[in-house]
């Protein structure tokens, strides 16, 4: 398989200059990202709104 030429660049400066660069991406070891889901009652609304028509111009 070919390599991409961002890989070529990480192996050319471990290499060249002895600096692995993927292990300083890799700073803590669980995910820092928060990941929230909508709770049951939240995606009750989200539907219930979802396709409702909304009449902006009450007569």
């Amino acid at each position: 398989m070919t390599q991409s030429n961002a890989k070529k660049k990480r192996l050319h400066l471990k290499r060249m200059n002895g600096k692995d660069v993927e292990k300083e991406r890799q700073s803590s070891p669980f995910s820092t990202h928060e990941r929230v889901t909508k709770t049951k009652k939240e995606s009750i609304e989200h539907n219930f709104t979802k396709y409702k028509k909304h009449n902006h111009f009450e007569d």
